[in-house]
């Protein structure tokens, strides 16, 4: 069996290193420097097990820039190429993985086609009664950035939103490729509007956990009270649980950000106040930090890291980037200290590539997660990382 992957970012790749160690892979991708990266074993993504297994494992893997290689006689044909909201339209611009799918019904149009990409809800069909084809299947992913492998792995649930023969054994196909037990209860079946509707409801709920958390600890430092021991009473209830608990500047990332305004746009009409108020309060919270900062007073702020979180390598999404931007308009004099940029300056900020230039420099030194290199000077730091968790 041939597998095309098409997109060699985090859901792309460890994809296309899961099903390797089974199957003939190939993985597709504009950027040439990445195709020989992963042709040498050298992940282009800072994930270990990623890392690990290009490097290690016997891997039937290969990657091309060739359209024509890639589809060509492709039994199964992944998309994961990403979506971003597009706030002018008020839904993901999925233009990319339509060039795709057309793509891969002119050169292949016996494959199935399984869109990994998060899509709005009815895209799926819509892609169906286009092409007339009925072998567009969407199937979600669930992972994490930097556990992306791992997440593949020992996936929580493998979701393919379709009932066919093709679409239960691609199911079966990454349930045989994982570390879980076969006996699990891990494979769904519905349909492809119920399979949309499980990723972004899945990513609200997790952002409305963030928001939930860090509402709870604007309300503690207003009120002069311990965030964390407040956290760790909620957090003893079993119903409630002690995990995704740790505030922070603002839910961030590639999913969140877009998937909970996805699912608003989804609503339309739609009586509801939860899903408005997840996107709006993590507006709030940024203000909320912004205000708390501008209260100190600072002549010069050093934002440490744009990074959402410790094992990131982007920066795309961050809520720290809202943080800067509103900074800015106040008039406020920045530095950052981010060693993924090269450059010089960001957005017309100075860039300090030495940590010790960049804290002597910093009256306040802006943190959304503390690392060890701040530990002598936890005095100049604002975070709100109280259990230095990601």
């Amino acid at each position: 069996m041939k597998i095309c992957v098409v997109g060699t970012g985090y859901v792309g790749l460890s994809l296309s290193a899961l099903l390797s160690q089974k199957y003939h892979v190939i993985a597709l991708d504009i950027s040439k420097e990445k195709v020989d990266l992963i042709n040498q074993g050298i992940s282009p993504i800072n994930d270990d097990e990623l890392i690990s297994y290009l490097n290690d494992k016997s891997l039937d893997l290969k990657a091309t820039i060739n359209n024509k290689e890639a589809y060509e006689n492709a039994d199964y044909i992944i998309v994961a190429t990403p979506t971003n909201y597009d706030t002018e339209i008020g839904s993901f611009d999925t233009s990319n993985v339509e060039i795709v799918i057309s793509d891969c019904i002119k050169l292949n149009p016996n494959s199935t086609i399984i869109i990994k990409s998060t899509v709005p809800l009815g895209f799926t069909d819509k892609m169906r009664r286009k092409y007339r084809k009925r072998e567009i299947i969407f199937s979600p992913e669930f992972l994490r950035e930097s556990k992306a492998l791992y997440d593949n792995l020992y996936p929580s649930r493998i979701v393919v939103g379709d009932t066919t023969t093709k679409a239960i054994k691609f199911g079966e196909m990454l349930l045989a490729c994982s570390k879980k037990s076969k006996s699990e209860k891990l494979l769904f079946n519905m349909s492809s509007k119920e399979a949309e509707a499980v990723k972004l409801f899945s990513n609200t709920f997790l952002a409305m956990r963030v928001a939930f958390f860090n509402e709870l600890d604007s309300f503690s430092e207003i009120n002069n009270i311990s965030t964390e021991k407040i956290i760790d009473g909620v957090s003893s209830d079993p119903r409630i649980g002690n995990y995704y608990n740790n505030p922070s500047f603002g839910y961030g990332g590639y999913c969140l950000p877009k998937d909970t305004k996805q699912l608003l746009a989804n609503f339309g009409e739609i009586p509801n106040n939860i899903i408005k108020a997840v996107v709006e309060s993590n507006d709030t919270r940024k203000d909320f930090i912004v205000e708390s900062i501008i209260k100190k007073k600072p002549k010069t702020v050093g934002v440490y890291r744009l990074i959402m979180k410790k094992g990131s390598d982007n920066y795309r999404e961050s809520a720290v980037l809202d943080i800067v931007e509103k900074l800015l308009r106040e008039k406020i004099e920045i530095i950052i200290y981010e060693p993924f940029i090269d450059e010089i300056k960001f957005k017309q900020i100075d860039i300090v590539s030495n940590l010790s230039d960049f804290i002597s420099r910093s009256d306040l030194i802006v943190a959304n997660r503390i690392s060890s290199e701040l530990k002598l000077v936890s005095n100049k730091v604002y975070s709100r990382d109280l259990f230095r968790e990601n």
